[in-house]
């Protein structure tokens, strides 16, 4: 009962501080991209902390050190929706891969379009995948650090991986290193649950990859890294998954 208390308390606040920090975002239509970013790094360090003080879930980042510098790709486990913020700070300058219907959300959408989100239309087939790789080429130019989830959406802690050969046409084509992380968020933020469950989330920053591999090589490389600290951290936490 207790968690579930706690869990509605911390939805309200996460709901309320999005809201409040939309608000305040608004200024930031007429300044460099940059603010936005900033902004972003600011409500996903907010959500950190009320989810440790309201809910009592911490955080535990493991490899930080071996972030490169630079233009990067990103390529991380998806498992709630707690890494779409909880990433965001550990880079300096960060970009999303994210759906073209988000784009289009009022005020959210538009300040996404602002911080140069790279949007995919997925209905629009292989056409999609080229105008975001050119998208994608724009933003790694500016030394950003490209975020994708290869499995392209949620998949519950401990569900067979789901990865679609994007990230590897993305890698091939940038030529720029691609760095896998792994994560158990899903243990202690479900997905499509109100419930947040109290523990430590532990997000592995793995190897870099260097460009230059074939892509079906780098494809099993990248799943094979990312599935076996991912279940390696799942099995560490001594709980069962929740879905």
């Amino acid at each position: 009962m207790l968690i579930l208390v706690r869990s509605i308390a911390f939805n309200v606040l996460f709901y309320l501080n999005t809201l409040i920090l939309l608000i305040l975002a608004l200024p930031t239509f007429f300044l460099p991209y940059r603010a936005i970013i900033w902004v972003a790094k600011t409500w996903g360090r907010i959500n950190l902390l009320l989810l440790r003080v309201v809910a009592g879930v911490h955080v535990e980042v493991r490899g930080i050190e071996k972030i490169p510098k630079g233009p990067l790709l990103v390529a991380a486990k998806h498992q709630s929706a707690w890494e779409t913020f909880a990433l965001v700070p550990l880079f300096e300058n960060p970009v999303f891969i994210v759906k073209q219907q988000l784009i289009w959300i009022p005020i959210f959408g538009w300040l996404m379009k602002k911080g140069r989100m790279v949007p995919i239309d997925r209905s629009a087939g292989s056409q999609a995948l080229s105008l975001m790789t050119e998208r994608a080429r724009i933003e790694l130019a500016d030394n950003r650090q490209l975020i994708i989830f290869p499995e392209g959406t949620r998949r519950p802690a401990g569900a067979e991986p789901r990865y679609k050969f994007g990230v590897a046409h993305l890698y091939a084509a940038e030529g720029v290193p691609c760095l896998p992380v792994a994560l158990n968020s899903g243990l202690f933020w479900p997905r499509r649950s109100i419930m947040r469950y109290p523990g430590t989330v532990v997000v592995e920053i793995l190897d870099p990859i260097a460009p230059g591999l074939e892509k079906d090589v780098f494809f099993a490389r990248l799943q094979n890294e990312i599935e076996t600290a991912t279940a390696r951290l799942i099995a560490e936490a001594k709980i069962a998954p929740r879905t």
